[in-house]
C-alpha cells in the first residue's frame, strides 16, 4: 500500500500551458517529493515557444585578421575581407553589415560592381562568389569553383560584365558576371611570353585594362615580366622584362605610361613608346653609399599613381620601401610623394592594404584623389589628402574595442534615459583632437532609427585596466566614456617585492564589473585581487582614496589536528591576538603586502567616475570569483575560493571575513570538521557556530567596527580627518575570521552524503562539473598526468595569481572517454583546459568572466595538464576548497518562517550550496553612518548539482523583484546649507500579495546543472528542473522578454535555452554554436529585451537576439547598403583631344568573349554553383518599400528631364527650320528676275 501511495504522490495532472501551479508538474518543473507546496500560488505565464527565435543581429568592432579592401566610389561603401571568410561592409554611421562565407576560407580579393549593388569575392579555396547587396542582409547569387588552377588576382573594369581572373600558373581566364560561367577566351602564359623564354613567368600579380584602350590588357607576372595583350588581335603588343619581382602596377590616367613597384624597394616608370627600358627608376628611401652602392631596401608592396586637377604634380602613394638599415626598429610606413614633398606616415601596425579614394570611377579621367584608406592588421584609418599636413579622419565606427584585449563584458538594456547623455557629455572631453574637419568619406547607404529602441549600454573591461562604456542603442555602438582603473595605483617599480613577479603580466586587468545604472555606483574587480568602488560626479574633486586590506587566505601550515582544542575547536583566547593592522610593522611581511600600492596622496579627479574605496586581498591574494554591491544598503560583498568578505563602504569598514567552510558552522551538509583559527593572529569564531538551531549567539562578534568604543570623530569621513586618524580608520577591522584552509593531516577527508554522490558528481558515467571530483571508472588516464594525491605547490618565484584556479580551486585528473560530447574528455574541466587553457569561471550579478593570461607564454603554460591530480568520486579531498561563485543582496527572509522581509545576502558556492545571511542595517540616515551594521548567522536553504550561478527573486505574481537602490545624487555637488542631504532609497520589498493571498516571494536559483524555484520564507521548493545532463551551464540570467520573465541559459555544448518562470517550462533549446573558444564562455551575457552578446573574436562583439519580436523587426533596424544613384557621366574631353586619341576607343567585349565567338570553356576547369537567384532578379529583390519609392522617384525625375530635353531640341529644330526657310525665300527673291548669265 505504501508503494502504491508513493506512485500516486508522484503522479500529477498537467496544468494548462499558461498557468504555473506548484501542485502540478510540467515537462520541465516537477514539485519536490515529500515537501509541502502552497496550492494557492497560481501564476499566469504568458510566454510560449512562439515568442522565441534565435538569430544574429549585428557585429561590432574591427574585422579580425583582415586580408583585403574594396571601395565603391559611386555608392561610397567600403568592404573588408578577413582570413576567416568574413566580409564587413561599411557605409555611413549605422550602416554596418557582416556576412560570412560558409566555407570559412580566407577572402583574397574584393571587387565591387560599381553602382550595381553587387560584390565579387575571391577566396583561398579558389572560389569566386557574387554577392547581392541590394538587400539588407547580403546573399550569394552565384559561385564558381576553380578545380585545376589557383586564383591569384582579379580585375573588373568599370561598367563591364566580364571579370579577368589571373591564376598561379600564369593564365588569365574571363568570367561572365551575369551568368557566372567561364568564357572560352583564355590567355595562356606561354603565348604571353616569348617562345625563347625558358623559365615560367610566375603567377599573375596584376591585371588592368589600358585607360586609353579597353581592348588592351596589361598583365604583370611575379618574376618581373609585364605584357600588354591585344584582346582583339589575340597577340602581344609589347613585353617588358625587369630583374626585380613586381608587386603592383598603376596606370597614369592618360594611358601613356605606368608605374611598377618592385621587391628591391624601387619604383620604375615605363612609357609605351619605348618599352625597352624604364624612363625612370627611383629608390624613394634608398641612399647611395660611399662605395657607390645603393642601400638595400624592403619591397614596395603597392603603389598608386594618381593625378590631380589642382596640381601638375601627381600623387605617388606607396607602402614599404624603407631601408633595411633603418627599418629595424621603425614602424610600418605609408609614403605620400607629391612633387618634391615626401611625407612618411608611421603606422602602429603592419599595413594589410590601402586604397586611394578618387572623385571619378573612370580610369581615363583626372583622378583627383581626396583620401587614402589604410587597412592595418589591428586598425583602420583614413588620411585626408586635401590638407598639407595629411590629418586623419575621426573614425565613426567602434574599431578600437580591442585597443587593449577585452577581458570581460556586461550588457545593460532598458537603462535610465538620462544616463547615456550624461556619460556622453563627460566622455566628449576625453576625445583626441587634431582630426580632419571634413566629413567622413565613407558615407554610403541609408539608416534610420527603428521604432522599438530603448537605452542600452555595453561595458567592456580590458587587460590594461581600462573600462569602456558604449552606447548600444538601436543596434549601433558608440563610445561614451573611458575609465582607467590603473590611475588608482602607484606605478610598480622593478625590485619592489612581490610586484616584480607580475610585471610581465597585466596587473590591472579587469576581471569583472558590477554597475547599478540607477545609483551610478560602479565596482571593478581586478586580476590582482583588488576591488575598486567608483561614484559618479559631474564635478571634479580633490580627495584621498580610502583603502582596506582583507585577508581571505587560510594557510595549511598553521592548521591543527581535530584532536586539539577538542572541547572548543573554533574558539581561542581573543586576548592573545591583535587585529591585523595593514600599516603596522608586524603585518609588513612579504606575504601580507598587496600586489599593488594605492596612491596615498590626495588626487585631483576629473568629472565622471571617481574612485572612493579600494579593497585589496593580501597574504597572498587569490583571484576574486564573485561580487555584488548594493547602494541602498551601502554594502559590498565579494568572495573567492577561500571565503567571503562583506565591506561597509559608507563607514569604510570590514564587516565580515570568513571562510566558506565556517559559514556552515555545525550545519555543514557535508559533515566536514571545522578548523581551528590561525595561531598568533586575531581569530574569533562568531559565524562558525551559528546555525538554524542555535539561538543564544553573541551578535557582537559580527558587528561593525564602529561598535567598538572609539572617539566619535572616527565615524566621520576619512577624507576630512587628519592623516593619522584616517589611516587608523582605514586599517581598523572588526573582529574578522582568519580561518584555515588546505588543512593537512588525518581527519580532513570529507565524505559526501550517500544519496548525493551519484547526483552531484556522476552523470552518465562520467564527471560533468569542474567543481566535482573525477570518476574512477577504470578508464585510461591521459599520459603524462601525475596521479599523486597532492598538487605540487607554487614555487617562490611564480606569481600567486598567474594561473587562474577553478571555481572550487580543485585540481582534478582527466579521465578519457570516447562518449563525451565536447572535446572527447570525460571531465568538463578537461574540455575547458583544452580550450585555451582557461580553467576558471566566476559569476556575479551582471557578468560572467574567466580570468586568463593574455600572453602566449601563459596560454601555452595553461594548456598543459601537469597540475591535475587523481581523486575519488566518493569523497571531497582534504585539499578541496569550496569557492563562493555568486553573491546577491536583496530583500528576503533571513530565517525560515520569519514574518517580515529584511536585507539579506544570498551566497552560492561551487558545491551547489545556497546560504542565506540576514543583515541588520540602521534605518535612519544619521544612524547609518554611526551605528553598526550587523550580520546574522547563516543558514543553509538549498542544495543543487554543480556550482551556483545565479539568484533572482519573483513576487507571488511572477514579476521580477529588482534589488533596492539609492537614487543618485552628486557627491561633489553644491550643498544647500538649509537642507541636510539625505539618502533617497528605492526599495522593492516583497511584501505580501493580497491578490494571491500569499505572503513572501519566490527565489530562483540556477546552477551549472539545475534550476530551482522555492517559496520564501517557508523555503519550500516549488519547481525543480535538470537543465542539462550531458553538458553544463556557462551563463544563466533571469531576463524580461515580452512583458514577462524567463531564465536564459548558455551551455558549454553551444545550446541556448530559455525556461519559463516560475514553472521552469522549456521554451527554447537551440544548438547555436559550439564552444570552440573560451573567449565566448568568458564574455557571453544575456540582457533584457531578448538580447545577448559575446566576443566572437579578439576584436569583435557579436550581438544576438532570442526574441521573435525583435527578429521580426530586425529588417527595419538594419541599414540599406544600396541606394539608387545615377552613374556620373564621363567628361567630354573636346573635339581636338578626342581626335588625337585622347578618348578611349569603344570596345565590345561580348563579341570577343561571348559563347558565339570564343566557345565554351572546359567543364573540368571550373564548376558553377548557382545561388538562390540570378543577377537579373537583383533589382526585384531589393529590400524595402523606401528603396522602391526612391527608385520610382528617380526614374520619374529622369523621364521628366528627358522629356524636357526633347522639347527643347524640338523647339530648336523648328526655329532652325524657320530661319532656313526665310533665308531660302530671300535668296529666291533676289535672283528671281535675273538671267542665268547674270548670276
Amino acid at each position: 500500500m505504501k508503494k502504491f501511495r508513493k506512485v500516486l504522490d508522484g503522479l500529477s495532472s498537467s496544468s494548462p500551458g499558461g498557468v504555473a501551479s506548484p501542485s502540478c508538474g510540467s515537462a520541465a518543473g516537477t514539485p519536490t517529493a515529500h515537501a509541502p507546496t502552497p496550492l494557492d500560488i497560481h501564476v499566469q505565464e504568458t510566454l510560449v515557444s512562439e515568442n522565441f527565435h534565435l538569430c544574429k543581429t549585428v557585429r561590432h568592432g574591427f574585422p579580425y585578421q583582415p586580408t583585403c579592401l574594396a571601395f565603391d566610389p559611386v555608392q561610397k561603401i567600403l568592404a573588408i575581407g578577413s582570413r576567416t571568410g568574413g566580409i564587413r561592409i561599411l557605409g555611413r554611421p549605422g550602416v554596418d553589415c557582416y556576412s560570412q562565407h560558409e566555407s570559412g576560407a580566407a577572402v583574397l580579393q574584393l571587387q565591387f560592381l560599381i553602382n550595381e549593388g553587387a560584390l565579387v569575392t575571391a577566396c583561398a579555396d579558389d572560389t569566386l562568389h557574387l554577392w547581392n547587396l541590394r538587400q539588407r542582409r547580403p546573399a550569394i547569387l552565384h559561385s564558381l569553383k576553380f578545380n585545376r588552377e589557383r586564383i591569384t588576382f582579379c580585375h573588373l573594369p568599370f561598367q563591364s560584365k566580364w571579370l579577368y581572373v589571373g591564376t598561379e600558373r600564369g593564365n588569365t581566364h574571363i568570367v561572365n558576371i551575369e551568368s557566372f560561367v567561364l568564357s572560352g577566351y583564355v590567355i595562356m602564359w606561354n603565348k604571353a611570353i616569348e617562345l625563347a623564354t625558358k623559365t615560367h613567368p610566375g603567377p599573375v600579380v596584376h591585371l588592368s585594362d589600358s585607360p586609353k584602350d579597353e581592348g588592351k590588357l596589361l598583365i604583370g607576372f611575379e618574376s618581373g615580366t609585364v605584357v600588354q595583350w591585344d584582346l582583339r588581335a589575340k597577340k602581344v603588343d609589347f613585353r617588358i622584362y625587369y630583374d626585380e619581382a613586381i608587386h603592383s602596377v598603376s596606370w597614369h590616367h592618360e594611358g601613356k605610361q605606368f608605374m611598377c613597384s618592385h621587391s628591391d624597394g624601387s619604383l620604375t616608370v615605363w612609357n609605351l613608346r619605348n618599352t625597352s627600358r624604364p624612363i625612370q627608376v627611383t629608390y624613394p628611401h634608398g641612399k647611395i653609399l660611399k662605395d657607390g652602392r645603393k642601400e638595400s631596401c624592403k619591397p614596395i608592396l603597392k603603389v598608386e599613381y594618381k593625378t590631380s586637377r589642382n596640381s601638375s604634380e601627381p600623387f605617388i602613394i606607396f607602402s614599404g620601401g624603407l631601408s633595411y638599415d633603418k627599418a629595424g626598429g621603425r614602424r610600418p610606413t605609408l609614403t605620400i610623394m607629391h612633387g618634391k614633398a615626401i611625407t612618411v606616415l608611421e603606422m602602429d601596425h603592419p599595413i594589410v592594404e590601402f586604397l586611394v579614394l578618387c572623385d571619378t570611377p573612370y580610369s581615363n579621367e583626372v583622378q583627383d584623389p581626396y583620401a587614402v584608406v589604410v587597412l592595418l592588421e589591428k586598425d583602420f584609418i583614413v588620411v585626408d589628402l586635401t590638407q598639407s599636413n595629411f590629418p586623419i579622419f575621426e573614425n565613426p565606427y567602434p574599431m578600437d574595442i580591442h585597443e587593449s584585449p577585452v577581458t570581460c563584458t556586461a550588457y545593460f538594456a532598458q537603462c535610465p534615459p538620462d544616463i547615456i547623455p550624461i556619460l556622453y557629455s563627460i566622455g566628449a572631453k576625453q576625445k583626441k583632437t587634431g582630426y580632419s574637419h571634413k566629413e567622413w568619406p565613407v558615407s554610403g547607404g541609408t539608416w534610420t532609427l527603428g521604432s522599438q529602441t530603448y537605452p542600452e549600454i555595453i561595458v567592456t573591461g580590458h587587460a590594461d585596466g581600462t573600462v569602456k562604456f558604449w552606447d548600444a542603442s538601436a543596434i549601433t555602438l558608440q563610445m561614451l566614456y573611458k575609465l582607467k582603473t590603473s590611475k588608482v595605483f602607484e606605478k610598480p617599480k622593478a625590485g619592489e617585492g612581490r610586484t616584480t613577479e607580475v610585471l610581465d603580466e597585466d596587473p590591472y586587468a579587469v576581471q569583472m564589473v558590477s554597475w547599478c545604472p540607477h545609483s551610478r555606483l560602479f565596482c571593478v574587480v581586478g586580476i590582482s585581487a583588488h576591488v575598486i568602488l567608483y561614484r559618479f560626479s559631474k564635478h571634479d574633486a580633490n580627495t584621498q582614496i580610502a583603502s582596506l586590506e582583507v585577508r581571505l587566505q587560510f594557510d595549511s601550515d598553521d592548521a591543527v589536528s581535530p584532536s586539539e582544542n577538542e572541547n572548543n575547536p573554533c574558539f581561542s583566547d581573543p586576548s592573545s591576538h591583535s587585529p591585523l593592522q595593514p600599516g603596522s610593522p608586524g603585518s609588513a611581511t612579504p606575504d601580507s603586502v598587496p600586489g599593488l600600492r594605492v596612491k596615498s596622496r590626495a588626487l585631483r579627479m576629473p568629472p565622471g567616475y571617481q574612485a572612493e574605496l579600494v579593497v585589496q586581498l593580501v597574504c597572498p591574494p587569490q583571484q576574486i570569483t564573485s561580487l555584488d554591491i548594493n547602494s541602498a544598503y551601502g554594502l559590498l560583498a565579494f568572495g573567492n575560493c577561500n571565503g567571503v568578505a562583506v565591506v561597509d563602504y559608507l563607514q569604510k569598514t570590514i564587516l565580515m571575513c570568513v571562510s566558506t567552510l565556517d559559514l556552515y558552522g555545525a550545519a555543514d551538509p557535508y559533515q566536514r570538521l571545522t578548523r581551528s583559527p590561525r595561531r598568533n593572529r586575531q581569530s574569533t569564531s562568531g559565524l562558525t557556530e551559528l546555525s538554524d538551531n542555535q539561538v543564544s549567539i553573541d551578535m557582537e562578534r559580527t558587528k561593525s567596527p564602529t561598535s567598538v568604543p572609539y572617539p566619535s570623530s572616527l565615524h566621520n569621513d576619512p577624507r576630512s580627518m587628519p592623516e593619522p586618524l584616517a589611516s587608523l580608520r582605514a586599517s581598523h577591522c572588526s573582529p574578522v575570521f582568519y580561518l584555515l584552509d588546505n588543512v593537512k593531516g588525518p581527519g580532513r577527508k570529507l565524505s559526501l552524503p550517500t544519496d548525493l554522490k551519484p547526483d552531484l558528481d556522476h552523470v552518465n558515467g562520467h564527471c560533468t562539473s569542474p567543481t566535482s571530483q573525477p570518476c574512477s571508472m577504470g578508464k585510461p588516464r591521459i599520459p603524462g598526468v601525475p596521479e599523486g594525491p597532492r598538487l605540487t605547490r607554487r614555487g617562490p618565484g611564480r606569481p600567486p595569481f598567474r594561473k587562474a584556479q577553478s571555481a572550487a580551486c580543485m585540481e582534478i585528473s582527466l579521465p578519457v572517454s570516447s562518449h563525451t560530447e565536447v572535446g572527447g574528455c570525460a571531465s568538463r574541466r578537461a574540455m575547458l583546459q583544452q580550450l585555451h587553457g582557461v580553467s576558471m569561471y566566476s559569476h556575479d550579478e551582471h557578468h560572467t568572466t574567466t580570468p586568463y593570461n593574455w600572453s602566449e607564454r601563459a596560454e601555452s603554460r595553461e594548456n598543459s595538464f601537469s597540475r591535475s591530480r587523481s581523486s575519488s568520486v566518493s569523497s571531497i579531498d582534504r585539499d578541496t576548497k569550496e569557492a563562493v561563485t555568486t553573491l546577491q543582496f536583496g530583500e528576503s527572509y533571513g530565517r525560515k518562517g520569519e514574518p517580515l522581509p529584511s536585507a539579506c545576502l544570498w551566497v552560492g558556492t561551487s558545491l551547489g550550496v545556497v546560504l542565506l545571511l540576514p543583515i541588520s542595517i540602521p534605518a535612519e540616515d544619521e544612524d547609518r553612518m554611526e551605528e553598526p551594521v550587523t550580520i546574522g548567522p547563516s543558514s543553509t536553504v538549498l542544495m543543487l548539482k554543480g556550482s551556483v550561478l545565479r539568484f533572482a527573486f519573483l513576487d507571488c505574481g511572477g514579476a521580477l523583484i529588482q534589488s533596492p537602490y539609492e537614487v543618485w545624487r552628486d557627491p561633489n555637488g553644491p550643498e544647500d546649507p538649509d537642507r541636510t542631504r539625505r539618502r533617497k532609497l528605492v526599495n522593492f520589498s516583497p511584501w505580501p500579495s493580497h491578490e494571491a493571498g500569499v505572503d513572501g516571494h519566490m527565489a530562483v536559483v540556477c546552477s551549472e546543472k539545475q534550476a530551482k524555484v522555492m517559496l520564501m520564507p517557508s523555503q519550500t521548493v516549488l519547481f525543480a528542473h535538470n537543465v542539462t545532463e550531458s553538458s553544463f551551464i556557462l551563463r544563466a540570467d533571469v531576463v524580461s522578454v515580452c512583458s514577462s520573465v524567463c531564465l536564459a541559459c548558455f551551455c558549454a555544448n553551444g545550446h541556448v535555452m530559455t525556461l519559463s518562470l516560475p514553472s521552469l517550462r522549456p521554451l527554447m533549446d537551440i544548438n547555436y554554436l559550439p564552444l570552440t573558444d573560451m573567449r565566448i564562455a568568458r564574455t557571453f551575457v544575456f540582457t533584457n529585451g531578448g538580447q545577448a552578446l559575446y566576443l566572437s573574436s579578439p576584436t569583435e562583439i557579436q550581438r544576438i537576439t532570442y526574441s521573435q519580436e525583435m527578429a521580426d523587426n530586425l529588417q527595419d533596424m538594419l541599414g540599406e547598403l544600396f541606394t539608387p544613384i545615377e552613374t556620373p557621366e564621363a567628361q567630354n574631353k573636346g573635339f581636338l583631344k578626342g581626335f588625337f586619341g585622347g578618348n578611349a576607343q569603344p570596345f565590345d567585349r561580348e563579341e570577343l568573349f561571348g559563347e558565339a565567338a570564343a566557345g565554351k570553356a572546359s567543364r573540368s576547369l571550373a564548376q558553377h554553383i548557382p545561388g538562390p537567384m540570378g543577377l537579373e532578379n537583383m533589382k526585384a529583390a531589393a529590400g524595402g518599400v523606401v528603396g522602391d519609392l526612391a527608385r520610382a522617384r528617380i526614374a520619374l525625375d529622369q523621364r521628366g528631364e528627358r522629356l524636357g530635353e526633347l522639347e527643347e531640341r524640338t523647339a530648336l529644330m523648328m526655329n532652325s527650320a524657320e530661319i532656313f526657310s526665310t533665308h531660302a525665300h530671300q535668296v529666291m527673291l533676289k535672283h528671281k528676275d535675273k538671267k542665268w548669265y547674270q548670276l
